[in-house]
């Protein structure tokens, strides 16, 4: 079923792959494809005529952001992860004593403050 194509028709066809905004605009009909190859030949695959209908390029910096994140991840001593997720701990634990330290003070407070303000119970005949 697959013919056999021109050299130049594959090419076109691969230089279209890297080029995927093209079929967008052949979909909605801004252009025919004999429009784009007739470009695509007489320009070449360098023309700067291209460059709106090449891959996002927030796909590149999200692959090289996301190799970045891979080779930080490998240069990562995990005694030093663990010295500093110890210290990490300590000091939650250090703020949650301080928090409970709070509220068990708060709670004894009010009780102290209605004491001292009558410290005679008197009632009314």
């Amino acid at each position: 079923m697959e013919k056999n194509l021109h050299p130049s028709v594959e090419q076109f066809k691969q230089f279209v792959k890297r080029h995927p905004k093209m079929i967008k605009e052949v979909r909605h009909g801004k252009k025919t494809w004999k429009e784009f190859y007739e470009d695509w030949y007489l320009f070449g695959e360098e023309d700067e005529i291209w460059e709106p209908y090449k891959e996002a390029k927030e796909e590149g910096t999200s692959k090289s952001l996301m190799s970045k994140i891979v080779s930080s991840l490998k240069a990562i001593d995990v005694n030093d992860l663990e010295k500093h997720i110890g210290n990490f701990q300590e000091a939650i634990s250090a703020i949650q004593s301080v928090i409970e330290q709070l509220q068990s003070g708060k709670q004894t407070h009010p009780h102290t403050a209605k004491q001292n303000q009558h410290p005679f119970s008197f009632r009314k005949d």
